[in-house]
């Protein structure tokens, strides 16, 4: 392993190297709790969506819920994880006003999901395998909301019992960037699992950053070592939920520790939460382990026992994921891999494309995709659900820039029709007057034309031949567009040469 310099971050003594572990919580997609049938609508009125068994009542037991345990499975398969045939659920015991149970039921010595792996792209274009250490099962609490009153605070518990996966990261992340990359990645296969929407403004995905400093030498150490105690103490920082502000928590938490370690004090080891307006990480308790939470297997809860066979039966059923799709669109549409990266950062993207590329043309289809129609998605602000065009007429489009009917040109002008009013574009292109000249001898003789007209031009073109686009250039323009520039080029060249 390599050290990158997107990796080191300057001290004012020496060079340290980020070291970062990720917890992503990413709510279940699932109509009902983990361990109840109570609603998991998101934006309900308050504390509607609460089942005895969420709310902690007396003589109430908790029932498993089989989706969710089928979805976990899922997402393990879905990042080449082992998934654990046995595995049980714990209590882990804090006080908190939102936790009415005075616990929450989790896992922490036997997971559904062991390790795993996915693979990013650094801020250098290598590629690079994050290990994961598990993925665990558990529920989540509610919501304290504190800005409603001066003087009190008020308990939701609509997202009390809703089923998280809890996937932890080994400290192999080591740059701001990677770390984004890393959830965004994890996100995508989720989605295209249809295990978690991903959304982190609605809190169904959310992050823990456990982040420290190595000094750089140290660092070596443990490159060869692979002894984790090298790498120095770390912070967490509680409840990130956006991209941006993971960056930035990420930059000022390590530098902070830098001053801290350049100055001869000690890191403690805590969990801080991070002010966006201020962009820096406080204080909010001393760091638990877990002895702390007095963890003991769950009594109202049997072991999870699944058969290798369901197991089997989920990962046949598996959809493509991205990196695959990624591969098969390089290969079967002959396009850039930054294209086939830009079209399945969405599988509704990605479907749309399949269909408008089959058997027409996937370089074509690509640029009128990304170009074109995000272009103007992004200035509508507009959802690619809300894209008013269709796929048969996309493709009838790239059929007649293909077949040299029309110039690219003529292409966004029929785009911009068919995006703001509709219609066929084999119809527009002689509505709108659109249709290329293909008429050898007619375009021969504009390019006489011209050559007539330019008799010093054509003198310049013998010691310096790059001239030759002046001449195509004054042809396009005498045929108002419309001459079909490859013949152009043909003639011109043949005359000029």
């Amino acid at each position: 392993m390599n050290i990158e310099k997107s990796q080191v971050i300057r001290g004012a003594k020496s060079d340290f190297v980020f070291v970062i572990g990720l917890e992503v919580h990413a709510q279940v997609r699932s109509n009902s709790k983990l361990f109840s049938g109570a609603s998991t609508q998101f934006g309900a009125e308050p504390n509607s969506n609460v089942s005895f068994i969420d709310a902690g009542m007396p003589g109430m037991l908790p029932v498993v819920n089989s989706f969710c345990i089928e979805q976990a499975v899922k997402t393990g398969l879905g990042i080449n994880a082992e998934i654990n045939l046995i595995s049980r659920f714990d209590r882990k015991n804090y006080f908190y006003p939102d936790l009415p149970q005075g616990y929450q039921i989790s896992q922490l010595y036997e997971p559904i999901v062991g390790k795993g792996k996915i693979s990013i792209q650094t801020e250098e274009k290598l590629q690079k395998k994050v290990g994961i250490e598990r993925i665990h099962l558990e529920q989540d609490a509610g919501k304290s909301i504190h800005d409603m009153d001066p003087t009190t605070s008020f308990v939701d518990l609509n997202r009390t019992g809703i089923a998280l996966m809890e996937i932890v990261s080994k400290p192999e992340i080591n740059s701001p960037f990677e770390a984004v990359e890393y959830i965004k990645k994890l996100r995508l296969i989720m989605r295209y699992l249809e295990t978690c929407d991903g959304n982190m403004q609605e809190g169904s995905l959310r992050a823990d950053v456990n982040v420290s400093v190595c000094e750089i030498n140290t660092f070596q150490k443990f490159i060869e070592t692979d002894d984790y105690d090298l790498l120095g103490t770390r912070c967490e920082i509680k409840n990130m939920n956006s991209l941006k502000f993971i960056q930035q928590a990420i930059n000022f938490e390590a530098r902070r520790q830098i001053k801290l370690i350049e100055a001869g004090k000690k890191v403690d080891q805590e969990t801080r939460l991070y002010d966006p307006n201020k962009n820096e990480t406080r204080p909010l308790r001393s760091k638990e382990d877990a002895h702390d939470y007095r963890y003991f297997p769950c009594p109202d809860l049997l072991k999870i026992v699944l058969e290798r066979a369901w197991v089997d039966k989920i990962r046949d059923d598996l959809p493509e994921l991205p990196d695959q799709k990624q591969h098969r669109f390089i290969d079967d549409f002959n396009i850039t891999p930054y294209d086939a990266e830009v079209i399945v950062a969405d599988h509704v993207t990605a479907e749309f494309f399949e269909a408008i590329a089959t058997n027409t043309d996937g370089k074509i289809a690509a640029n009128l995709l990304i170009n074109e129609l995000f272009g103007r998605l992004n200035k509508d602000n507009l959802s690619f659900n809300e894209n008013p065009t269709t796929v048969g007429q996309i493709r009838e489009l790239i059929n007649l820039i293909k077949s040299d009917q029309i110039s690219s040109k003529g292409a966004k002008e029929i785009f911009d029709h068919i995006w703001t009013s509709g219609g066929n574009p084999s119809e527009l292109v002689d509505l709108l007057g659109l249709r290329q000249v293909q008429d050898t001898s007619l375009i021969e003789q504009i390019v006489d034309d011209v050559i007539k007209e330019n008799p010093s031009q054509v003198d310049k073109v013998k010691s310096n031949p790059k001239l030759i686009g002046w001449f195509v250039g004054q042809v396009m323009k005498k045929s108002e567009g419309k001459a079909d520039p490859k013949i152009i080029n043909k003639i011109v060249n043949e005359k000029l040469k």
